[in-house]
């Protein structure tokens, strides 16, 4: 594609990279991804996303911004309270980034999910539920769409990168959501908000790698980190023959909501 004096000058330093290049940066403008959850993982996310110059970024999600959001969903300000978190958003990346077009969604559920999903390349998980979890993992592996599974509680973050088909899926390491009253939740036992901006950042970095084809992506490796001593582990996974919607005799076809509360 032709480059825009401008753009060779907003992208110059992604340019200058040996491992991206024009021949990247081209991929990241013809590229898509969708960011489901508009919060606390997703704000980074689309930020980091849109100043790459991702071509097509779609966000989905139902909330208003709330005044405590704000502490760690940094792509929304005081004066979004009470806005659409995906309006709010779109203004934002808009401002950032004019190359971007951007498509907004409200709920995301299991009568649209494969329809939506269907027309980006990649998809970053930022919900806070674990019900959401599970579905976008069966709706992506199903549709055979390669996606970054996030999760934070208190000081702690986890992610993996999944490739459908070829790695370990999320329901490979957790087979269903928990209990409704076992796991805490954010609001009700809190979360340090920069570490929303870490790993969502993380997210934002494996969804270009994967666009551009470079490094290693988290495929087989759920990476966690706690903030507190700051120590960060890489866990090696394998698919699970048993898995109930990537193994060898799966029983899942379509992707259900299961009831859940939320995560964070």
């Amino acid at each position: 594609m032709d480059f825009s004096e401008n753009q060779l000058e907003r992208y110059s330093r992604h340019i200058l990279l040996n491992e991206i290049g024009i021949e990247g940066q081209a991929k990241l403008l013809s590229s898509s991804v969708l960011v489901i959850g508009a919060g606390g993982l997703g704000s980074p996310a689309l930020l980091y996303l849109a100043a790459a110059g991702v071509g097509k970024l779609g966000i989905a999600d139902s909330d208003r911004v709330d005044l405590s959001n704000l502490q760690r969903q940094i792509i929304h300000s005081t004066p979004d309270v009470g806005v659409d978190k995906v309006i709010s958003a779109k203004e934002k990346i808009h401002s950032l980034n004019s190359d971007v077009q951007v498509e907004i969604f409200g709920s995301i559920h299991e009568e649209n999910i494969q329809n939506i999903i269907k027309n980006y390349d990649f998809v970053i998980d930022g919900t806070d539920n674990f019900a959401s979890k599970f579905l976008i993992n069966d709706a992506c592996v199903l549709s055979k769409i390669p996606f970054s599974h996030g999760g934070i509680l208190r000081f702690q973050g986890q992610t993996i990168t999944v490739l459908p088909g070829e790695t370990a899926c999320y329901r490979c390491i957790f087979d269903s959501p928990p209990p409704g009253d076992s796991v805490p939740t954010c609001s009700t036992a809190g979360v340090l908000g920069s570490i929303a901006g870490m790993l969502g950042t993380i997210q934002a970095t494996e969804a270009v790698k994967y666009l551009t084809s470079i490094g290693e992506p988290l495929y087989n490796s759920l990476l966690t980190f706690d903030a507190l001593d700051m120590n960060f582990r890489k866990i090696k996974l394998r698919k699970n023959p048993q898995c109930r919607v990537c193994g060898e005799n799966p029983v899942i076809s379509k992707p259900l909501m299961e009831s859940s509360r939320k995560s964070c």
